[in-house]
Order: C-alpha cells, then structure tokens, then sequence
C-alpha cells in the first residue's frame, strides 16, 4: 500500500490498517441544504419521467411493486455508502473505501468503471437535452446546443464548488415540485375532486388482467427496466467530502434522501397506474404527459418537456462534477496522472481550490463521448453505451462487499465513528449482494439486457486486468529495490569488515 498524508482535520479516523486519506485540496463550498436537494433530485431524471413507461408496459399495476424492490436495493447500498461515508468521507467515495476493504486493485477498478459510467452517461443527456432545445428553436441545430450546454456547465463546474450547488439546489427543487404537485393532481383526480372529473377508485389497478397482468414474471422485468433509475445517488457521498462537516452532511442527506426519493418514485407510480388504465402507456412516452392530458392539464406535453429538460441539465451537471472529483481522488491516491491535482487558488495540501484539470479531463472525454454519439449512434457510441449498461450494479456490488469488511474493523478499531449504521449486519448486505447478483443474472436472461452485461462484465475484465498489472509491476519494483538495498548493505558491512582488518 502507498502512504499518504494524515486524515484532514474534522474527519473520522479510518481503521489503523487502512489507507489513509489525504489531506482534501477542496474547496468546502457545499452547504447542507445544496446536499439534501442533491440526494432528492440527483436521482430524479429522465429515466422516471419518460422511461418508466417501458415499466409499466412490461409489469403493469405491479410496476408499483418493481419500484419498491429497485428502490428498497438502491436504499440499502446508500445506507452501507452512507455508513462508510460517515465514518470516513473522502471525494473518492466509495473508491477510497473499497481500496481500504480490499486493496488498491478494487479502489482503481471502481473508481475507473464509474468516471467511465459517467462521462459516456454525460453524453447521453446533452444530447437529449439538445434535441428537446432543437424542438423548440429548430433554428439552432442540435450540436450547437450540446456545445452550449457542455460550455455553460464546464465553466459552472470550473470557478466555485458552490456555483455546482446552486445550480443542482434549484434544478432539483424544480424536479422535486414537479412532482409533488403531479402527486397532488393524481390524487385529486383519483378521488374526482377536480372539475369535470368522476372519482376513478382502485378500478385501473385491478383490471386489464388485474395487478399482475403479466404475472411476477412482468414486476421481475419491470425491476431489469427501472432499477437503473436509482443510478447517481452515490453523488450525495462524493460531495459530502465538500462540505464543513462531511460526516455530519452525508449522514443526514442520506437518511433523508432515500426514504423520500422511494416516496416520490413509488408514489408516482401508484398515482399513474391508478389514474390510467396500464394499457393506456406506451415505452418511450411519458406516462406523466398521459396522466396530465387525461385530467385536462393545459400544455401538458410541453410542462413535462420542460421538466424533462431540467432533468437532462441536471444530471449532465452533477455527473460532471461526480466524474471530476472521482479523477482527482484517484489523482491523490497515484491512480491517475498527478497534474489532474491541480486545483485553483491553492495547490495540493492547502485548503481551497476547484480541481480544474480534472474537470476539464472529464469534460474532454464528455466531449468525444458527445461526438461519437452524433457521428455514429448506433455504431460505436451504441457499444460504449453498452460497455457501461451494467458497471453501476458492479459497483453497487463492490460497495457492499467493501462495507461488510470494514464494518468489522470499524467495530473493533474506532467504533465512535459509526454514526450511520447499516441496518441488521451483516445479514441485510448478504442479501443486498445476492439481490444484486440475482439482478445480473436475470439480465443475462434477457434478450436486451444480456449485451449490456457482457460488454460491461468485458470492460470490468480489463480493467481489472489494469489494475492487477500495475499491482504486479509495482510489487516487481518494489521488491527489486528491497533486493538492491540488501545487496548494498551487505557489500558496506564486508567493507567496513575488510578496513577493520
């Protein structure tokens, strides 16, 4: 294991056969209300307002129930990241926790997958993004809006972290209003208290075929659809380490955040498929527009374009801050080129500062990632995509098993530092894990889904073979320097013998 400095002042102590963290360069700039929106509207993009249509389609009423094992699997690896985040926050997250728990192999391996996962993820929504933009000004073709949005969000991302805050505060409370007053209108609706309308009752959920119209076989596909809905809440984690009190910030985003994001999830589904009969949906249409046009919303299909666009900015947004700050965590560790730990208005080991290098690093690779996407769409960019379609269960999976490691030597090493605790351990992150293997051998199951996991399970081999050759490399080093100072030792001490004669 490489040294590192101490752990910076007000953090936990990691467990004393752990690697420390270095000292934080950053910027403390996030507040805790700009943490909280982050973990309440991080995670609510598009994939709930137009993708869980395909949901619907495939497990019907029972969709309710997918959301609930999705989400309650989304809620149990935030509360072991919270858990771990807790006790020592650090940029790199989960990263840093799996190079304690299982070597740096593990810390490189996912640190590398998720900045891979976001930056091609990035891609995706800026160019959905633009053709919403390109629909309403068809003027402005859709790569000058890409341009647009990636420089505006580059140059929020590269002058204060504070500036990444407000934007996410505001975009979230947009998203989290949205839904709570479509919550309001299904529920009016549901009992016929708005003008013009019958109380519907609980007759969509029981006909068409009833609450598993397509069996358990439909809520098992409807989990495969959604469960990657729930992606980019392991942002909350990454930028506690940003705030005046990490431990602190991250305990309270995450208890907070999980339970009402799986409200607003699940209760948005009981609402749709109560309102509207299941059949009425369709994949790749809004359920929320249908539901709004049914109850006589004026405008419904542009409101939600709007939401749906301020979805699409704010995960561009936050995926580019999650993906700069996982670069520069790897920086620190030795995993990345040094020059990545450039930050402004200081240099590494003193407070203060953006880390612009790695900002700009993501954001190039945004950029090609953003081109092969209007080059060749269903070519090139189609097997990036696919290459990184399973790599967030892998690292779900990877956080479970670090937290079952280093929950055993937090207990036993600084058992203060546990503020958050995971629920009934270790049984609930056995079942977590099996959750999450039964989730990928189900894709394999499944004729859309098997591509996903094979081209990901494809780029996880590699780097991991990555890591395990620098690993072998470095110990190859190492023990060739061992074997020089013995040699030379040993010719000192003849000598010192041969002059004493």
């Amino acid at each position: 294991m490489h040294e590192a400095p101490p752990t910076p002042s007000g953090a936990s102590t990691p467990p004393s056969g752990a690697p420390m963290t270095p000292a934080e360069p950053l910027e403390h700039g996030l507040k805790q209300r700009h943490l909280t929106m982050l973990g309440l509207g991080g995670v609510i993009g598009a994939g709930l307002f137009v993708g869980s249509g395909a949901g619907i389609a495939v497990a019907g009423p029972a969709i309710v129930v997918s959301y609930l094992i999705a989400g309650a699997l989304a809620m149990l690896v935030m509360r072991m990241l919270g858990e771990m985040s807790a006790a020592m926050p650090a940029s790199g997250s989960f990263s840093v926790h799996a190079e304690r728990a299982l070597g740096r192999w593990a810390g490189f391996s996912v640190g590398w997958l998720y900045w891979f996962l976001l930056v091609v993820v990035l891609a995706v929504e800026a160019t959905a993004a633009a053709q919403i933009a390109h629909g309403w000004v068809p003027a402005v073709e859709p790569w000058a809006w890409v341009l647009l949005f990636m420089v505006v969000f580059t140059a929020a991302n590269l002058t204060a972290v504070k500036n990444f805050g407000e934007f996410e505060f505001w975009f979230a409370s947009l998203k989290v209003g949205a839904i709570v007053v479509f919550l309001g209108l299904g529920v009016l609706a549901v009992l016929g208290w708005l003008p013009d309308t019958d109380p519907v009752g609980m007759t969509n959920l029981t006909g068409q075929g009833g609450f598993l119209p397509n069996g358990w076989g439909g809520v098992v596909s409807g989990v495969l659809t959604v469960v990657f809905a729930f992606g980019g809440l392991e942002v909350v984690t990454i930028a506690a380490a940003e705030t005046d009190d990490p431990a602190r910030a991250v305990g309270r985003a995450v208890r907070s955040a999980v339970v009402r994001i799986l409200f607003f999830y699940v209760g948005s589904m009981l609402v749709i498929v109560t309102v509207l009969p299941w059949t009425a949906q369709q994949a790749g249409l809004s359920p929320y527009v249908k539901v709004l046009d049914s109850i006589g919303v004026p405008s419904a299909g542009q409101i939600m374009n709007i939401v749906v666009f301020v979805a699409l900015l704010s995960a561009l947004n936050a995926n580019l801050y999650g993906s700069s700050r996982m670069v520069f965590s790897l920086a620190e560790r030795g995993e990345a080129p040094r020059g990545l730990l450039k930050v402004s208005g200081g240099s590494p080991g003193k407070a203060g500062g953006v880390p612009r290098q790695a900002v700009l690093a993501s954001v190039a690779f945004g950029f090609v990632s953003v081109l092969l996407n209007l080059l060749w769409p269903d070519t090139v960019f189609l097997y990036m995509l696919n290459s990184v379609g399973a790599v967030l269960l892998f690292v779900w999976a990877l956080i479970a098993a670090s937290q079952l490691r280093l929950r055993a030597r937090l207990e036993r090493e600084a058992p203060g530092a546990l503020a958050l605790r995971m629920w009934w351990f270790p049984y609930l992150t056995w079942l977590t894990l099996a959750g999450l293997l039964g989730v990928l051998v189900l894709m394999l199951t499944d004729a859309d889904a098997r591509p996903q996991v094979l081209w990901s399970a494809g780029a996880t081999a590699l780097v991991l073979l990555v890591a395990m050759g620098r690993q072998w490399r470095e110990q190859r080093e190492r023990t060739g320097s061992e074997r020089e100072r013995s040699e030379r030792e040993g010719s000192e001490r003849e000598g010192s013998t041969f002059t004493g004669r």
